[in-house]
């Protein structure tokens, strides 16, 4: 006959395996989407903000990495990741199916522009200069990299892929920097917060290139989740992270090495102007 123990302890056992799906879903990583196209595979870097984020979400967190925006935005769409560190670019593509978590704020502002990159002695002084020339761009889906170029040769009554001679994606914007500075092609499409971020820390590299234009300010590259996931605990507890980056030891450090300032909510009219660059390439 069983005890009266041994039913508590068969009741207990009973109870705890009914609850442990939920315990081991609450024990699962937050997995966010990242691309070496904005962090170029620095292992400090990316071991200073899985750090952060841990800590200031209470959960272990998995960066997940692809080479391209394409492949993160596909994973984040499909539910591979829970959130994504993308460009604004991919995030308007898609913007039906994402929400914001919060935008990266960089010398005060959620802000940034995309350069337009020569080698150090070239002699043009503007994109007209170019024509028949070689270009780097850095992915695709980028807005610095790709669709400010693109529409600016639109406004022009030009295409990228008629106006250069050849064109390459790099995916990553230093590697566009490199590929200026070493001379593989004449011109590059580059992220100003990059190209900057490099110019303390690589000082040498970009001294082989020459800025000859600047984008207007646009809305940084956003951390996002999917809409419906919004509110999701995971979510929620790496929104909490981000946000309060700037109030941590840890953040600090992580944003230190981003030569970021903090992460705000942010909101969509942020992006307003990559909007307007997104119609200008499909009117072209």
């Amino acid at each position: 006959m069983m005890t009266r123990f041994a039913r508590r302890t068969l009741i207990a056992g009973a109870a705890a395996l009914i609850a442990a799906p939920g315990l081991l879903r609450a024990a699962e990583p937050i997995r966010l989407g990242l691309t070496p196209v904005f962090l170029d595979n620095d292992a400090e870097v990316i071991a200073r903000l899985r750090a952060a984020l841990g800590t200031g979400s209470g959960r272990a967190i998995e960066l997940v990495q692809r080479r391209t925006y394409q492949e993160v935005t596909g994973m984040l769409l499909e539910g591979a990741v829970d959130a994504a560190w993308l460009c604004g670019f991919p995030f308007l593509q898609h913007e039906p199916a994402l929400a914001l978590l919060g935008v990266p704020v960089w010398r005060g502002a959620p802000l940034y522009q995309s350069y337009l990159i020569v080698g150090r002695d070239d002699p043009a002084a503007a994109l007209p200069d170019l024509q028949g020339g070689t270009h780097a761009f850095s992915d695709p889906d980028s807005n610095s990299g790709w669709l400010i170029t693109a529409s600016d040769l639109a406004r022009i009554g030009a295409r990228p892929e008629a106006f250069f001679l050849r064109t390459l994606f790099a995916y990553g914007h230093r590697n566009v920097v490199r590929a200026v500075a070493g001379g593989l092609t004449r011109s590059g499409s580059v992220d100003g917060y990059v190209w900057e971020a490099l110019a303390g820390v690589e000082p040498g590299l970009t001294a082989q290139t020459r800025v000859i234009g600047r984008s207007e300010e646009l809305g940084f590259p956003p951390f996002v989740t999917r809409r419906e996931r919004v509110d999701d605990p995971a979510v929620t507890a790496l929104r909490g992270a981000l946000l309060g980056l700037s109030g941590t030891a840890e953040g600090q450090a992580a944003l230190s090495l981003l030569q970021l300032d903090g992460v705000v909510p942010g909101e969509a009219a942020l992006f307003d102007g990559i909007r307007a660059r997104m119609r200008d390439v499909q009117a072209g």
